[in-house]
This record gives C-alpha cells, structure tokens and sequence, in this order.
C-alpha cells in the first residue's frame, strides 16, 4: 500500500503541490490565530461555592454553613474530592471533578444540589458561586497608588470597586476583577448604650428606623400642559446628614423627649470609618495600596486577554483623579512572551542545523532543500491539528515539536540518500539520467525504503501512547506535548511518502557528488571501517560486553533520585511565608511592610506588591496569617553578573530572618495550581484528619518535631489549628429568661451591639456603601467592658428592662481554631514540608518522603508516636501525583512496548528481527542514565516522557541499520562465514551515511533543547537529557553492537541450515 501512495504522489504530483501550498497558507492561519499561554492550565475542573457569614466565627460557620455544604455536596455526580475551609465571617467549598467533566455543566450541578441545602442555612448566610475560572486564572495583577497624597485608602478602593472593576470585566476573556486591600467607606452608627437606656430603647429599634428611611418609592406620571411628569418620592441615604435626621418612631410610636421628636443623631454618633476587612495589599514598603486581581475566564486566550486589559487601562487613565498610578506587579504575559520566545529560538536554531547537518553529509544544497522544506511543511501540519483542536501554544505542546525535529527529517534524509546512490550507480552504468527516466527513478528509489521508514516513523508516533494515559496534572502538563509530537510524526510520516518523492523529483538534479568524494563521508568510513571489522572478529565478547555495559547501568540508575516535576522558572517570584495563627490587622500589616521593604533593597527587584489575608474572590480561600508577595524582578540582562536565581532566593532568604516567620519561596502559577488541588503549598505536605482539632495540633506538632530531624528538611511547619483566640460569650437561659429574653433576643444584641451588623446601603450615585450599628469601641474592648455592656430589654408595654450583658451571660476567654479546614467532610490539619535541593543537605522528593516515611514507621513502632482510634494520616503534594504517574507508567510502558513489537513485525515479519531491535532499547537507555547522572538530574515525569520518546527513535534507528543489513545479504547471498563477515561489513560501511545523517540530524535537533536558556528550559532539558545520552549510545550500538548481534544470529542460521541439509 506504502509503495502505491508514493506512485499516485509521483503521478498527481501537481495535485501534491497544490495540497502542500494550501497546507502552508492554513498553518499560517493556525499559527496566527492558535491562542498563547506559558504553560497548561493544570488545574483541576473546580466549582467554588463562596457564603459570606459577616461576623461569625471559624465554628460557627463550619457547623452552620461549611458542613451542610461539604455533606451535600459529596453527591454531586464526578466530584471527587470536596474541600472546606471555614473563616471568621467566610466560607469556602471547591468541589473539584474528574478530568472529563465539562466545567459549565458541574457548575449547573452543584448549583442543583446547592438548591436543595440552602434553605437549611443561616438567613444572613448568602451562598454564591464563584467565577468559572481555574486555579492559574490570576493573569493580572496591578496596585493603585496615589503619589498626591490627595486621596485616602478608602476613596482609592472606591476607584477600583465602581470604576475600574466594572470597565474591566467588560473585556473578552474576563471572569472577574477582585478588589484586594484598601479600606471600603462605610457609616458607622455608634449608639451609646447610656442614652438607649435613659430613653428606654431598644436597640432593634434603631435598626427597624434606618432601614425604613432608606427608601426611594415612584408615584407614576402625571401630565402636565401637554408633557408627562414621573413622580419620584425621595429617601435614600447619602450623607451623615441623613442618618443624623431619621427619626426614631415608628408608625403609631412616636418618640417625643422634651417635646421634639427624637432623631438618630440624639442616640448616636455617626462617623465614616473603615469596614472590617479580611485582607491588606502593601506596594514597594512604601504604606498600604489598593490592588486588582484580573481573573481570567477558564480556556480563554491569556495572551489576548492580558493584552485586552492594559489597553482598557491605558483609556481608564485619563479618568483617573490627578496624581493616582496604575502599577503593574504581576504580568503573566511577561512570562508568556519570554517562553514563546525561547521555544521559537530553539526551534529556529533546530532548523539550521539540522539544515547544516544534511549539508555535511550530502555536499548537494539543493538535495538539502528537500529535508528543509518537508520540515516546516510538518510543523504546519501539526499548528493546523493544534489550532482545530483548540490546544495553546505553550511551552509544552512546542516542546513536543522541538523534540521531534530531528526525527521529522529522518524519512527525507534515508529517502534522498537512497536516491544518491541511485543517480550514482545509473552514471556508473552510463546511464544518464533525463527527462524521460527521472521520475522513474524517484519512484525506485523510494518505493525501496519508503514501507520500512513509514512503519519506523509510525512506531515513533505509536510510543508516545504512554503520555496520553497520564492523569491530573501530569496529564495535563505533558499531553500537549504528547499530541503535538505524535501530529508533527505523523505528518512526517505522511510527507515521507508524498511530499518528499515529488520533491526529489524537482530539486535532486545536475551532478551528485560520489560518497566517497566527500571529505566528511571519507573520514567517517576510514573510522568506522577497520573498528566495526574489529569487533566483526569477536562477536561473542563484544555482546557480552554490551550486555555488561546494560547491567552496569543499572548501579547508577539507582543512585539517582525521583521528584514530579522539576521547579518551572516563571520569570516572577513569590514569597509565602507561614506566621502564627490569631495574628491581629495591624500586626500582619506592620509584617507585611516590614518584609516588602526588605525585599524591595535588592537591586534585581522591579515592585514588589505584599498581600496579607484574602482578596474579595472565591478563588483565594487566604487566613489572614497567609502573606502572598508578588515580586516583580527586572529583566535577567540588568541582574548583577554570574547572579542565578536560585543564588537570588538564598540572597532573600538571609535577608528576611524574622520570629515567626517560616519562609517560603515558590513560583506564582505553580503555588497557585497545587494550593487548589491538594491545598498544600510546598513540595511535601502531610494531611491529619480526625474530629477534634485539639487532637489534630497535637499530633502536627509532633510530626514537627520528628520530620525536622530528617536529612534534607529545609523547614516544616504544622498549622495551630486549635491556636485561635475566643471570648466566649456564655449565655444564661435562665437569668435571660427571668428578664423576658430568649436566645435569640441576646444573640441579636451581641451580634449587632458587639459584632456590628450591616443594616442598609447608602445609594451616592454607582456607587453603594454599607451601613453599620454598633456600640463605640470602648464598651467592647475587653471581657470586663463586655460584662458592663448595657442592654434595654424588648417589651410589648413600654420601656424594659435595663441590666447588663453580665447580668444573662457569663464571658471568658478560650482558645480555638482560627480557621476550620475540611476534606470530604472529615476535618483536616496540615503540615508544611519544604525540602532542601541545594547544598551539602539536598535530596530529591522521593527519596525524602522515603525516608520520613521509614523514621514515622520507628517512632510508631518504638511507641515515641501513636496514632490515635479515628485519626489518619496521608502524604500530599508533589508526592501524590509523582506517585500516581509511576503507577499509571508501570503497566502503560509495557503495554506500549507491546505494541512496537507488534508494528516491528508486521514490518519484518520475523520475530528475530523483531528481538535484535528491541536489543537497542536497554542499550539507549545506557546512555541516558549516564547522561542524567552526569548533570544530576532527578528521576522525573519529564525524563520519563524524555525515555519514551528515546524508545520509539532508538527502534527507528535500529530499523534502518537492519534494513540494511537485509538488503546487502540478499543482494550477495553469502554461503561462508567469511562471506558473510564480507557482506555485512560491506552493506554497514556503505550504509553509514543515512544512518549517521538521521541520528545526527537528530542530535542536532536536541541539543539546543538541551542546553539552551530561558523560560521552560528546566522543563525541556529533562526530557532531551535521557534523548541526547540515549541516541549516542544508540549510535554506538547501531553501527557496531546490531551488525555484530545480526551476524551472530545470522551464524546461528547458517548452521541451523548446514544441519538440516545433512
């Protein structure tokens, strides 16, 4: 069937031209139009449900809020894990799904269960869905400053909440634009208790007041001298003058001291103040700015989208006020360019020498050309697959064409060189070629190598099918990869076979220059000659000696370590440090500037923009004992010389030594994606659950103890989950009912007396600001303020009671959690492991984990540490997926192996042949481990991926050498064994170029992957690594150890047949 395409391509080949130059006006469509991002969202299809509770403590929102919601949603159909975190006033859940699940109809599904719980919630408990975004959806984050001085925290938070946030969420690819910092403008009512008493008021009384003189009522039209005039009553409020003049009865009570009717202001002091916030945003440590997150839409173009938003802020600026920036701290396009950039560099310096590399060896430019422009033409061929299919250009799914480069040009290089010798034996014969028997020729020599090079090209595509089965994060991060890899070799595969004879025919013309009048070609048979004659004497010790070599390999192999993934440099650094719980406002903001303005004195940083706490979005479930600090670093080229950015985190690390601090330094978009899939923020993490949070602290803090002293822990901490502070307010339900009071009526005083309750919204034009009550501050400062805090009861005749909160309740302080998390319902505890990967103490992730696990083991088993009835823990993190990629590897490898030996032979139709090409597999793999133990490279998903790819080129070239081996016996048919010997030297030197050309071609494809610089390079460098080693090991057994295994087997044969023959 091979040989029949290559015929039609040669006969229609005008009809071939014409599909090539359509191919190539689509992929520059593709390549136009194919949406750009850094790397592949890895984060989970996820649905947030976020209740704002105002007010409540951690308990009482995960008993009344938290809980119901986690235990409903536990049935939401492909939910696989569902994680609760409860805060003072916040509830969050993430439900996150399985893989496939569309992430438009798991919201539609979760808002159906969250139908059937919420009527069981609290009244003032508002669940709502978060934004359909994912976990690397933050794209965008600037700071607004003031440098006038002209305009407080509080209208700078109004420029952002009723100006920028609404003009930017009109952008295409905008989810959401979240307020972080700042202080949000609010009226404070301040009743003083004294004057509610003398007049004998109830406090629910001044609530029912205020919300009844915000109203604005219309009393339809009247007309007028031939015009209709709406009526329109008013009565919002929109100044302190207005809640000064509402007046404190109600229909049919009217309040009357000294003959005037009593008014807010006669009760209470009314000022403008701050609005409790949750989260602070510090610029440079210069002082508190206001900052907004853009959260990007779930599968839109961040490129687009980043480039959407600063051009709606450049329009935005004329209508700032005067003197107020717009800073940008975290550009994800920044990084997006840097890695586009790096990969089309390398794919560029790929092309020219592999382009150098046909030059070399065929000394015929216009031969070359053939391999040239079938390249691009595949690479096309894959953006056009890419863009039908929706994938980014990431650094990732170009990686995958960057590695098969190499390989793409191999079919065209054993094709054009096949046609050389061709044109060389048809003038050796006199025979002239022409017109008349070119293409004839073309189709000779084609239709000879095409069906095996087809099938060995296949077999590299038909390798990769292991990556396509990996799950969760590895999937997603390699499975671009996988698919842009396999299209760019099938489209080699199919060029190979059509596009390629039709250009052979076009540009393979006028004198071919003999093999062996080219210098290059001479030397290397002049080498290769005498050794591989050498080892042809010795057969069966050069393949024990193989064999050696293979075992050998294996002592390093286990030397070296395992880790998921190798740190991804994002161009951008975050610090994450842990504090203590239960730390107040104005501590995390005085630490917050303290450490910004540390950093901000290192000359390589650009901004540096802190946040403490939780921005106004369902994506960042943050405590307040969470700092997250974006430093925005210069470009590489302005850093102090021979400066590295591993030297830069060390240089911050020693620069930043505070008390209860542990210290942090992580990636952004990474960080982010692994705190909303396993919610732990370092390489290792350790997950307790049980039912009491007591319990749960005091087996984190021993695990602090145990894990600190072992090898390679560069810090650890466990979170004080039970390390809150409480006043608890005891209430007496007899005392309170002796005064008429239920519960619920104390409850109510306490939660808007001491709590302060937003009771109504002051309507100043767009914009909206909160109304509280609330006693003044010195009555609620302290247990003992609170015991003296008056109360007037509630009576149906008249003035009640008047006593003390004391009087119905006893007050004491507590301890508890600060903040309550979950996973599916069970409550967690989480201890933070960062490890060394530097210095004298580094190790790898799974040695580490190994490790721990084995000392955990001792001290259970010695009774130093017990695990409580009820009480579990569980390894997380980096650890999980790496666990779950080699599991899932251990049995798809094989299975994969399976199938090469299937396509092997239905190419040879001979299982020893199949068995001397699987021979390169463990000698490709020599050169691998070698190269990884070389530059310290850790066992990763990446070097696996770098080894599966290694294995279908290794087999590919294997295939051609024994193709060759074939052709040269049937071509002589040697009858001794020394002819034999003749032959395959014979058909081996004379076949050295094509067999050279392909794996140098591909050597040269991998190596500025390789050793190349820039954003993805860590990434990259681990998958070439075990490729660059593997194929010059393979090149070593091709051309000396597989002549010497065919010879050998080949021996075997011929004695088989002189047996037989007797």
């Amino acid at each position: 069937m091979i040989t029949k395409i290559i015929h039609w391509s040669i006969l229609n080949r005008i009809w071939v031209l014409l599909i090539t130059g359509l191919i190539i006006l689509a992929g520059g469509f593709a390549i136009k139009n194919t949406a750009v991002d850094a790397i592949p969202d890895l984060s989970d299809v996820q649905v947030i449900i976020k209740t704002s509770y105002p007010g409540q403590a951690p308990q009482v929102v995960q008993d009344q809020v938290t809980y119901p919601l986690t235990t409903a949603m536990l049935s939401v159909p492909g939910a696989k894990t569902v994680r609760g975190f409860s805060f003072f006033g916040d509830s969050y859940v993430y439900i996150i799904f399985d893989d496939d699940t569309d992430l438009y109809w798991a919201r539609s599904r979760v808002l159906e269960y969250l139908s059937q719980v919420t009527d069981s919630l609290p009244d003032s408990a508002k669940p709502q869905l978060g934004p359909d975004a994912t976990g690397v959806g933050w794209v965008y984050i600037y700071a607004l400053t003031d440098k006038s001085g002209q305009l407080d925290l509080a209208q700078l938070r109004s420029l952002q909440d009723w100006f920028l946030k609404y003009e930017l969420q009109t952008v295409a690819g905008v989810s959401e634009v979240a307020a972080v910092g700042g202080m949000v403008k609010q009226y404070q009512v301040q009743v003083d208790p004294h004057k509610l008493r003398a007049y004998g008021i109830p406090l629910s009384l001044l609530q029912t007041a205020i919300e009844q003189g915000n109203q604005e009522v219309g009393a339809s039209v009247i007309e007028m001298a031939e015009a209709e005039y709406m009526i329109r009553a008013t009565g919002y409020i929109s100044s302190i003058e207005d809640l000064e003049n509402i007046p404190l009865g109600t229909s049919g009570n009217k309040l009357i001291a000294n003959g005037q009717p009593l008014f807010l202001s006669d009760v209470a002091d009314i000022i403008e103040g701050p609005q409790i916030r949750r989260g602070i945003s510090e610029l440079d440590g210069e002082g508190e700015a206001v900052g907004g997150i853009v959260v990007m839409r779930s599968g839109e173009n961040a490129q687009k989208t980043i480039e959407g938003v600063k051009e709606k802020l450049e329009q935005l600026k004329a209508g700032l006020p005067e003197g107020v920036e717009i800073v940008t701290v975290y550009d994800r396009s920044d990084l997006i360019t840097a890695a586009i950039d790096n990969l089309w560099e390398k794919l560029t310096e790929e092309l020219i020498m592999v382009a150098l590399a046909c030059i070399l060896f065929l000394f015929h430019v216009r031969s070359s050309l053939v391999a040239i422009i079938s390249l691009p033409i595949g690479i096309l061929v894959a953006f056009i697959i890419m863009y039908l299919q929706g994938l980014n250009a990431n650094i990732m799914s170009l990686a995958g064409i960057a590695i098969a480069i190499g390989v793409m040009v191999d079919g065209a290089i054993v094709m054009i060189e096949n046609m050389h010798k061709h044109m060389e034996r048809s003038a050796t014969a006199g025979q002239p070629i022409n017109d008349n028997n070119r293409w004839q020729l073309v189709a000779k020599a084609a239709s000879e190598v095409g069906p095996s090079l087809f099938f060995s090209l296949l077999i590299i595509t038909v390798s990769f099918l292991p990556v396509f089965t990996l799950e969760a994060q590895e999937g997603k991060l390699f499975s671009p990869l996988a698919f842009t890899k396999t299209y760019s070799m099938a489209a080699a595969a199919i060029l190979a076979i059509t596009l390629v004879p039709v250009l052979m025919g076009y540009f393979i013309r006028g004198k071919v220059i003999s093999e062996k009048k080219n210098p290059l070609n001479r030397l290397l048979i002049s080498v290769y000659k005498p050794l591989l004659r050498f080892v042809l004497k010795f057969p069966k010790t050069i393949l024990g000696m193989a064999l050696l070599v293979v075992i050998a390999s294996l002592y390093p192999a286990s030397k070296i370590g395992s880790e998921f993934m190798p740190d991804l440099d994002e161009g951008d650094l975050m610090y994450m440090p842990t504090t203590y719980a239960a730390l107040s406002v104005g501590k995390a903001r005085e630490i917050l500037q303290q450490t910004d303005k540390l950093i901000a004195t290192v000359p390589e940083v650009e901004h540096v923009f802190g946040k403490i706490g939780r921005a106004d979005t369902a994506t960042d479930p943050a405590p307040l004992t969470m700092i997250e600090t974006f430093i925005k670093l210069k470009p590489k080229d302005q850093w102090r010389e021979g400066l590295t950015s591993e030297a830069l985190r060390k240089e911050f690390d020693q620069l930043i030594q505070m008390p209860g601090l542990t210290n942090a330094w992580v990636m952004p978009i990474k960080t982010r994606i692994d705190m909303l899939a396993t919610g732990i923020k370092t390489p290792v993490g350790i997950k307790v659950s049980g039912q009491d949070l007591n319990v749960i602290q005091d087996i984190g803090q021993q695990l602090e103890q145990i894990l600190a002293d072992v090898k390679g822990t560069a810090s650890v901490y466990s979170e004080r989950v039970a390390g809150g502070r409480y006043i608890k307010i005891d209430i007496q339900r007899r005392q309170a009912a002796q005064y008429g009071m239920s519960i619920k009526d104390v409850q109510q005083i306490i939660s808007s007396a001491i709590g302060g309750k937003n009771i109504a919204e002051s309507v100043e034009g767009d914009k909206r600001y909160p109304i509280n009550l609330r006693y003044p501050q010195h009555y609620r400062d302290s247990p003992e303020q609170l015991e003296r805090l008056p109360i007037v009861t509630p009576s149906k005749n008249g003035a009640g009671h008047n006593i003390t909160l004391g009087d119905v309740a006893n007050i004491r302080i507590e301890d508890g959690p600060p903040m309550i998390k979950s996973e599916n319902a069970r409550i967690n505890g989480w201890t933070y492991i960062d490890i060394e990967t530097s210095g004298e103490n580094a190790i790898d992730i799974g040695s580490y984990v190994k490790n721990a696990q084995q000392v955990l083991a001792d001290k259970i088993a010695s009774g130093d540490f017990t695990l409580p009835a009820g009480y579990a823990i569980r390894w997380a993190g980096q650890y999980e997926y790496m666990q779950r990629a080699k599991e899932k590897l251990s049995y798809v490898v094989p299975f994969t192996l399976g199938i090469i030996i299937l396509l092997l032979y239905l190419n040879f139709r001979n299982g020893r042949d199949v068995a001397l090409i699987l021979l390169t597999l463990p000698m490709g793999l020599v050169g691998g481990i070698l190269m990884m133990q070389f530059y310290s490279f850790n066992f990763s998903v990446a070097v696996g991926v770098g080894f599966i790819a290694l294995a279908g080129v290794a087999a590919e070239t294997g295939v051609i050498m024994l193709q060759y081996l074939k052709q040269a016996l049937l071509d002589v048919k040697p009858a001794t064994k020394a002819e034999l010997q003749s032959t395959i030297l014979d058909g081996a030197v004379h076949r050295v170029r094509p067999v050279m050309m392909t794996a140098i071609a591909t050597i040269a494809g991998l190596v500025p992957v390789m050793y190349g610089s820039g954003v993805g390079s860590e990434v990259m460098s681990r998958i070439a690594a075990p490729m660059l080693g593997g194929m010059i090991s393979v090149v070593i057994l091709t051309l000396l150890v597989l002549p010497v295994a065919y010879y050998q087997v080949t021996v075997i044969s011929f004695r088989r047949l002189d047996r037989s023959a007797r």
